[in-house]
């Protein structure tokens, strides 16, 4: 188990963060600061008991570039890092890591455990303070106080569930030194009855959504987030990773011990509760999600403020205004846009022409994806060997010949950069609609609810209805056609947020995909001409079957005479 903290020492940690906030500290040693003094049985209002979880909440992880400078895509077969040294992702797409050497951004065991334990803080004393607030709808503000702190406990499980399989739950109970910690791991299943289970408990104590602008605690998790987490831990469950195909028979720690396809039905229902209720809805114009603050799409997430930092640190090189172009996108990502008749650029009959290869294209592609041709800081982007944004030399650009787009603000008749909100989202509801178009197709195959949501993702983009109003579908896919659709449609639509490096890995094709280099386009102009050419760019390597999962941090092991080590590690 994780090293623990005294309660005391916990609390003077956050206290210390509280530099702004004052209730007269000087009178009182720090060591004597104590529960009683936050969770204060006299303060009707709870304001440092609020204090206190805004500082869980604060835990949370960003997601932007937040794996040694990159996003953690670039570990995956949609990007690669445009670093020109050894990068954290580069480590993690080569399976340069093990137990005593591991990716420190990648590692969340202790860090995750500390915020579980500060949840567990919260709830356990939060009826201490005498909060008599209510919400809008009547319902108790301490209680929703309550559930927030749950449902972050929860989220941070699921986050250690998915690199690790089972993970020792802790429950409310907060150990103190001298307290027995040697805990062992909780099965597969149980850890998933547990979280799912927490949001089964909390949603109906949670703030109804979504929250309305510009409400003070619009960060805070809502109905809609609990029930967005709970079918998104279901949908892991019932994939193939975890159900069928664990990596080691019979461990009920790395996933089921047999496969259940009543697990794709409960991910179904899930997702589908949250979509009956009405609550979200898609943004007309999906470039805008990120930029636009709670807007009808965001679920939940982690307040990042209004500046241009994913714009300096990953917008193309070559302007006044430096950016370090970070995150390069791969030929494998671009060439999985479909063309604006929303059919695939492998078909025949798609008309794609590989010496023209942006045009015609699905219009999420320049929604996401800086390429030779784009529009960008008012002038024409120029990624052909030795142009304004490719130049090479000491300062080369783009290694793959793309930049990305996604996140960033409106700049293409900009001069230069402003702040723009950047927020990063945990949960939104294009995600939710793919769970549930994933998880029925799985257990009932290509259903109407199925085309349904694929159209409805389409239509938003710009893809025409066509002749048989299927937006460049075919009619009548098989569940097998229909998976691979699905499939693809997620990778465009979630690029760069932290799901195309778990999802190859819970469909169980990571060897498949990391066994095939990543390219990307070098593009030579002459004159005014310019030609195509694919070239290689980076080769990922897969140990399987025990990369599947990670191995818990050496440390944790030794110190723990019942925490159990991963298959292979």
């Amino acid at each position: 188990m994780m090293k623990q903290f005294p309660t005391i020492y916990l609390l003077a940690g956050f206290l210390l963060t509280l530099a702004a906030c004052r209730k007269d500290y000087e009178a009182i040693p720090l060591e004597k600061v104590t529960i009683e003094y936050v969770f204060d049985k006299d303060d009707s209002l709870g304001t440092y008991a609020n204090k206190f979880l805004n500082s869980v909440y604060s835990k949370l992880p960003g997601g932007y570039n937040r794996v040694g400078g990159d996003l953690l895509d670039a570990a995956s077969d949609d990007a690669i890092s445009g670093f020109t040294g050894t990068t954290s992702v580069s480590q993690l797409a080569t399976g340069a890591y093990t137990s005593f050497a591991t990716i420190p951004e990648e590692t969340p065991w202790s860090n995750a455990y500390a915020a579980i334990r500060a949840a567990s803080i919260f709830v356990s004393n939060i009826n201490i303070s005498p909060v008599k607030d209510k919400l809008a709808n009547g319902s108790s503000v301490r209680l929703a106080w309550k559930a927030e702190a749950r449902f972050i406990r929860a989220l941070f499980y699921f986050e250690l569930l998915k690199r690790y399989g089972g993970i020792p739950l802790m429950g409310d109970e907060v150990r103190e030194l001298g307290d027995d910690v040697q805990l062992p791991r909780s099965s597969f299943a149980d850890c998933v009855r547990y979280i799912v289970g927490e949001c089964d408990a909390i949603k109906d104590s949670l703030r109804p959504n979504p929250i309305v602008a510009p409400e003070l605690n619009s960060h805070r998790a809502t109905r809609g987030a609990a029930l967005a987490l709970k079918a998104r831990v279901l949908l892991y469950a019932a994939s193939p990773l975890f159900n069928g195909g664990n990596i080691e028979s019979g461990n009920t720690l790395t996933g089921y011990t047999d496969f259940n396809r009543e697990r794709w039905k409960l991910a179904a229902d899930a997702a589908r509760v949250l979509i009956e209720e009405g609550k979200f809805a898609l943004l007309p114009n999906s470039k805008d999600i990120f930029i636009t603050q709670n807007n009808s799409e965001i679920i939940f997430f982690r307040q990042g403020g209004n500046n241009s930092d994913i714009e300096s640190t990953n917008g193309p090189v070559g302007f006044a205004q430096v950016a370090r172009g970070r995150t390069n996108p791969s030929q494998e990502l671009i060439d999985a846009f479909p063309t604006d008749a929303g059919v695939p650029i492998t078909d025949p009959a798609a008309g794609y022409n590989p010496d023209d290869p942006y045009a015609h294209r699905d219009p999420r592609l320049a929604m996401s994806i800086i390429y030779n041709g784009t529009r960008w800081l008012n002038t024409e982007i120029q990624t052909y060997d030795g142009g304004q944004n490719r130049p090479g030399g000491a300062e080369p650009g783009t290694k793959t010949g793309y930049y990305m787009r996604k996140f960033m603000g409106n700049f293409e008749n900009a001069t230069q950069y402003s702040n723009t909100p950047h927020d990063w989202i945990f949960l939104r509801y294009t995600e939710v609609l793919l769970n549930f178009a994933e998880a029925e197709n799985e257990y009932n195959g290509a259903t109407a609810q199925v085309y349904q949501v694929l159209k409805d993702l389409r239509a938003r983009a710009g893809i025409p209805a066509g002749d048989i109003g299927l937006y460049g579908l075919k009619a009548d896919l098989s569940q097998d056609e229909m998976r691979q659709v699905i499939r693809n449609e997620r990778r465009i639509e979630l690029a760069f947020e932290e799901h195309r490096f778990w999802d190859i890995r819970r469909w169980k094709i990571a060897q498949q995909v990391y066994g095939n280099a990543l390219h990307g386009m070098s593009i030579i102009r002459n004159g005014g001409e310019l030609t195509f050419n694919v070239v290689e760019v980076f080769k990922p390597v897969f140990m399987a079957p025990k990369m599947y999962l990670y191995p818990i941090p050496y440390d944790e092991v030794v110190k723990n005479d019942n925490m159990r080590q991963n298959p292979g590690w």
